[in-house]
Protein backbone atom coordinates (compact mmCIF):
# COMPACT_ATOMS: atom_id res chain seq x y z
CA UNK A 1 0.00 0.00 0.00
CA UNK A 2 1.22 3.49 -0.85
CA UNK A 3 1.54 5.82 2.13
CA UNK A 4 1.14 9.50 1.33
CA UNK A 5 2.26 12.25 3.69
CA UNK A 6 3.64 15.80 3.57
CA UNK A 7 7.44 16.14 3.41
CA UNK A 8 7.27 18.53 6.37
CA UNK A 9 4.67 19.33 9.05
CA UNK A 10 2.52 22.50 8.85
CA UNK A 11 4.58 24.24 11.55
CA UNK A 12 7.52 24.14 9.11
CA UNK A 13 5.73 24.87 5.82
CA UNK A 14 3.79 27.79 7.33
CA UNK A 15 7.05 29.69 8.03
CA UNK A 16 8.73 31.78 5.33
CA UNK A 17 11.73 29.44 5.19
CA UNK A 18 9.44 26.42 4.73
CA UNK A 19 7.10 27.97 2.17
CA UNK A 20 9.13 26.58 -0.76
CA UNK A 21 8.15 23.02 0.17
CA UNK A 22 4.51 23.69 1.12
CA UNK A 23 2.34 21.16 -0.66
CA UNK A 24 5.19 18.74 -1.33
CA UNK A 25 4.42 15.12 -0.51
CA UNK A 26 6.28 11.88 -0.12
CA UNK A 27 4.90 8.58 -1.28
CA UNK A 28 6.37 5.51 0.38
CA UNK A 29 5.96 1.81 -0.11
CA UNK A 30 7.52 -0.76 2.19
CA UNK A 31 7.66 -4.35 1.04
CA UNK A 32 8.95 -7.58 2.45
CA UNK A 33 11.61 -8.62 -0.05
CA UNK A 34 11.60 -12.26 1.14
CA UNK A 35 15.15 -13.53 1.49
CA UNK A 36 16.38 -10.10 0.42
CA UNK A 37 14.96 -8.47 3.56
CA UNK A 38 13.07 -5.19 3.40
CA UNK A 39 12.46 -2.95 0.38
CA UNK A 40 11.60 0.72 0.82
CA UNK A 41 10.52 2.91 -2.11
CA UNK A 42 10.24 6.68 -1.73
CA UNK A 43 9.02 9.28 -4.24
CA UNK A 44 8.92 13.02 -3.50
CA UNK A 45 6.32 15.11 -5.34
CA UNK A 46 6.39 18.87 -5.67
CA UNK A 47 3.28 20.98 -4.98
CA UNK A 48 2.00 20.27 -8.52
CA UNK A 49 2.23 16.50 -8.03
CA UNK A 50 5.29 16.13 -10.24
CA UNK A 51 7.81 13.53 -9.08
CA UNK A 52 11.12 15.28 -8.39
CA UNK A 53 13.13 12.59 -6.62
CA UNK A 54 13.02 8.87 -5.98
CA UNK A 55 14.88 6.21 -4.03
CA UNK A 56 14.66 2.43 -4.19
CA UNK A 57 16.39 0.70 -1.27
CA UNK A 58 16.72 -2.93 -0.28
CA UNK A 59 18.15 -3.85 3.13
CA UNK A 60 18.88 -7.34 4.38
CA UNK A 61 21.04 -9.04 6.98
CA UNK A 62 23.27 -12.11 7.09
CA UNK A 63 25.81 -13.81 9.27
CA UNK A 64 29.49 -13.36 8.38
CA UNK A 65 31.38 -15.88 10.46
CA UNK A 66 30.78 -14.83 14.04
CA UNK A 67 29.65 -11.34 13.07
CA UNK A 68 26.24 -10.10 11.97
CA UNK A 69 26.14 -7.99 8.84
CA UNK A 70 23.60 -5.90 7.04
CA UNK A 71 23.62 -4.94 3.41
CA UNK A 72 21.89 -2.01 1.83
CA UNK A 73 21.60 -1.36 -1.89
CA UNK A 74 19.88 1.68 -3.28
CA UNK A 75 19.49 3.83 -6.35
CA UNK A 76 18.26 7.33 -5.70
CA UNK A 77 18.38 10.85 -6.97
CA UNK A 78 16.62 13.68 -8.74
CA UNK A 79 14.14 13.24 -11.58
CA UNK A 80 14.67 16.25 -13.86
CA UNK A 81 11.86 17.93 -15.81
CA UNK A 82 13.50 16.92 -19.11
CA UNK A 83 13.28 13.22 -18.16
CA UNK A 84 16.90 12.79 -17.15
CA UNK A 85 18.01 11.40 -13.81
CA UNK A 86 20.84 12.68 -11.60
CA UNK A 87 21.60 10.15 -8.93
CA UNK A 88 23.83 7.56 -7.37
CA UNK A 89 23.82 3.85 -6.74
CA UNK A 90 25.06 2.90 -3.26
CA UNK A 91 26.10 -0.46 -1.85
CA UNK A 92 26.64 -0.43 1.89
CA UNK A 93 27.96 -3.20 4.11
CA UNK A 94 27.73 -2.87 7.89
CA UNK A 95 29.31 -5.43 10.20
CA UNK A 96 28.39 -5.69 13.86
CA UNK A 97 31.25 -7.25 15.80
CA UNK A 98 31.38 -7.93 19.53
CA UNK A 99 28.96 -5.88 21.64
CA UNK A 100 31.70 -3.56 22.92
CA UNK A 101 32.80 -2.53 19.40
CA UNK A 102 31.12 -0.07 17.06
CA UNK A 103 29.73 -1.42 13.82
CA UNK A 104 32.04 -1.13 10.82
CA UNK A 105 30.50 0.35 7.69
CA UNK A 106 31.70 0.48 4.11
CA UNK A 107 29.69 2.38 1.50
CA UNK A 108 30.53 2.34 -2.19
CA UNK A 109 28.93 4.82 -4.60
CA UNK A 110 28.70 4.26 -8.34
CA UNK A 111 26.84 5.55 -11.35
CA UNK A 112 23.55 3.68 -11.82
CA UNK A 113 23.21 1.79 -15.09
CA UNK A 114 20.69 2.86 -17.72
CA UNK A 115 18.65 -0.25 -16.88
CA UNK A 116 18.58 0.70 -13.17
CA UNK A 117 17.43 4.23 -14.01
CA UNK A 118 14.68 2.92 -16.28
CA UNK A 119 13.59 0.44 -13.59
CA UNK A 120 13.43 3.27 -11.04
CA UNK A 121 11.36 5.42 -13.41
CA UNK A 122 8.98 2.48 -13.96
CA UNK A 123 8.63 2.10 -10.17
CA UNK A 124 7.84 5.80 -9.85
CA UNK A 125 5.15 5.50 -12.52
CA UNK A 126 3.65 2.47 -10.74
CA UNK A 127 3.70 4.20 -7.34
CA UNK A 128 1.98 7.25 -8.85
CA UNK A 129 -0.62 5.04 -10.52
CA UNK A 130 -1.31 3.18 -7.26
CA UNK A 131 -1.49 6.38 -5.21
CA UNK A 132 -4.08 7.85 -7.57
CA UNK A 133 -6.18 4.67 -7.49
CA UNK A 134 -6.18 4.62 -3.69
CA UNK A 135 -6.61 8.37 -3.07
CA UNK A 136 -9.94 9.39 -1.49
Amino acid sequence: MVKRRPVAPPEITSKPEGAAIAGWEQLTVELNAAARGMRHLLVVLDAHGTPISANDMVMYSAELGEDNAFFQENVGGRLEADGTFRGTRWRTLGVEGPKDEEARMDASPSQPSAAEVEALKALVAEILRRSIIRSP
